[in-house]
């Protein structure tokens, strides 16, 4: 039998060391505005040129020009890396695909905890007669439809729900139940999908009161692949407005309030899909990734969240806000729902240019003899609070003493210019997606960001893209000098975003805060690498608990090892942590009890 053909890199950069000392950032200066002040500030803002000069170098976007450190580097705008076997390769068909997942064994993979409902609980209810599709579908209906203004608890996680083609679905899963020929185990399984993809039958707004549907009426491929898989479609979820902030706010569409504390945000951009899971409605939903937005809600939400550029997962070409930053990724209750979303999402999309080329995910290796190296850059680690680090590194140290991972200490080049660098990027990629003369029809904290953000010059955007080659050579030699590596940081330094008086009416602007929140979701963005977040612990509020995120970064196309590393932090929390994972009191739903019940 002949061994397959060793896999390689296209359009990998070259590793290439940077060593720049490590400086403290400096402190932010951004003013902060919310409420009434915020509105009508907005609108004198939008229109004052020198008010727009002045905030953008507050911002510090200007401190990337005349940099030595870049001049050797040539600007780079797609951090795209695929993994391939050759033009030799060939990729197992998607029904093959499904019906491996059918006959895989996932008993080393369920849950230890029961705390939230999986994918295989779905499955295995189906399997048995007790519940249908059809009972699923009829309990979530009336909770996800809005009624005009109605902004129920559960309903403002939605935007749009088609009765009608939630319903037809349905039917079909449970025929196929009572059949016995389900396509995969997400057949019938609900899930719901941001409104920026594209998913035929429904408009796509990016949270806004813009259009950018598609004329084609198509389905991205990634939500595509599910559909193919029997997923069942609640809808659409609600998001930040344009994706252009991490806390959820959106005084256009409606925020959703975090179910594990109600004083919190769910974090943007990706607010409904995440309220969605951590309520309990669905165990898996999808969040595209333009600027932290899968991370960072399943942090804040106490959930798992992948990243990936496995496959280029969006759809393509893309319309509308087109972004170099990352493409989707799931959102799940459990590793294995995540495990089972991701694998059946990434699959080649067939508008790549040469999609048999491209290396399909397979089973993900558990086994304890894999190789397991995680990277920690300490002067960057430490900025987090101490609740969160503690949190953190009581994950790490089992990780190293229980499970054999070997630590190291590694450096990053510029990461707080990497940051702005990141931030100028998708801004600048947000004004080409909309025009100037549409601004007065967003949400007062967008009228701010998108007229400063025009003040953008092409030499600072440039340079942001030189930085970006800095790093992603720099992160090349990491990974050629230490295979497998997974670069660990909190998701986020702080526990959660509370909830200000004055923020919902008419939305908030707070620069200092994003850009801290951000200070380490931005580079498997920017980088083009795939990361996870899973949950590890929580910081004690007096309303109630707030999860707190650990954050694995791996190598272009390395999803399969940071789902490894994630199912052994799920050991964590199963083993270690005391209490587990909290159940959200009052806002969780127990979907297959009331299918069970008969409570619709």
């Amino acid at each position: 039998m002949s061994n397959p053909p060793q896999a390689f890199f296209i359009n990998r950069p070259p590793a290439k060391e940077t060593n720049i000392a490590w400086k403290e950032p400096p402190p932010p200066n951004n003013p902060v505005v919310r409420g009434l002040p915020l509105h009508y500030g907005a609108i004198a803002i939008s229109n004052l040129n020198f008010v727009q000069n002045i905030l953008w170098s507050n911002a510090g976007f200007s401190s990337l020009r005349d940099r030595e450190e870049l001049k050797r580097f040539e600007p780079r705008y797609d951090p795209t890396v695929v993994k391939t076997n050759g033009p030799s390769s060939t990729n197992i068909s998607s029904a093959e695909l499904l019906k491996g997942l059918l006959e895989e064994d996932w008993t080393s993979k369920k849950p230890q905890d029961k705390a939230f409902p999986s994918t295989l609980d779905y499955y295995e209810a189906y399997k048995s007669g007790s519940v249908t599709p059809t009972d699923v579908a009829k309990v979530l209906l009336p909770l996800l439809q809005r009624d005009g203004k109605d902004t129920r608890e559960h309903a403002v996680a939605f935007l749009q729900v088609r009765e009608d083609l939630v319903l037809e679905a349905a039917e079909e899963s449970t025929r196929r139940w009572k059949e016995g020929r389900p396509l995969s185990p997400l057949d019938g399984v609900p899930v719901a999908v941001k409104d920026e993809v594209d998913l035929t039958g429904y408009k796509k707004c990016y949270g806004s009161n813009l259009d950018f549907t598609r004329s084609d009426d198509v389905t991205s491929h990634c939500v595509k692949m599910w559909q193919d898989a029997g997923a069942l479609v609640m809808g659409k979820t609600v998001m930040h407005e344009l994706g252009c902030d991490i806390t959820g706010n959106n005084p256009t569409k409606g925020t959703p309030l975090n179910p594990n504390n109600t004083n919190y945000y769910c974090g943007g951009s990706s607010s409904g899909s995440a309220y969605s899971v951590a309520a309990g409605l669905m165990p898996l939903t999808e969040g595209n990734d333009g600027g932290g937005s899968i991370r960072i809600p399943a942090n804040y939400c106490g959930l798992y969240g992948l990243k990936t550029t496995h496959g280029r997962v969006s759809e393509a070409p893309t319309t509308g806000l087109a972004r170099s930053t990352g493409v989707a990724g799931p959102i799940a209750a459990n590793m294995v729902d995540l495990e089972i979303g991701y694998r059946i999402m990434s699959q080649p999309t067939p508008l790549d240019n040469d999609p048999p080329i491209v290396i399909p995910p397979g089973q993900v290796n558990l086994q304890s003899n894999r190789n397991k190296v995680l990277g920690i850059y300490k002067p960057w680690f430490d900025l987090a609070d101490e609740d969160v680090k503690a949190a953190c590194n009581k994950a790490i140290d089992y990780l190293t003493s229980k499970l054999g991972y070997e630590k190291v200490d590694i450096t990053i080049p510029m990461v707080h210019e990497g940051q702005l660098a990141h931030a100028m990027t998708i801004l600048s990629e947000l004004c080409q997606g909309v025009k100037a003369s549409d601004t007065h029809k967003l949400s007062a904290p967008n009228k701010v960001l998108l007229s400063v953000a025009r003040k953008t010059t092409s030499v600072d955007f440039l340079q942001a893209q030189r930085l970006r080659n800095l790093i992603i050579q720099h992160l090349s030699d990491l990974y050629t000098k230490h295979p497998s590596l997974i670069i660990l940081t909190p998701t986020t330094p702080s526990a959660g975003w509370r909830i200000e008086p004055g923020d919902l009416p008419h939305g908030l602007t707070n620069a200092n805060k994003q850009l801290r929140n951000m200070t380490y979701a931005w580079l498997a963005n920017f980088s083009g690498c795939p990361s996870i977040s899973v949950p590890v612990g929580y910081a004690e509020d007096p309303e109630g608990k707030v999860p707190i995120g650990l954050m694995g970064m791996g190598e272009w196309c390395g999803e399969d090892e940071l789902l490894a590393f994630g199912y052994d932090c799920e050991r964590f929390v199963g083993e270690v942590l005391e209490g587990g994972r909290v159940r959200p009191g009052g806002r969780w739903v127990d979907v297959l009890g009331r299918a069970r019940e008969g409570k619709v």
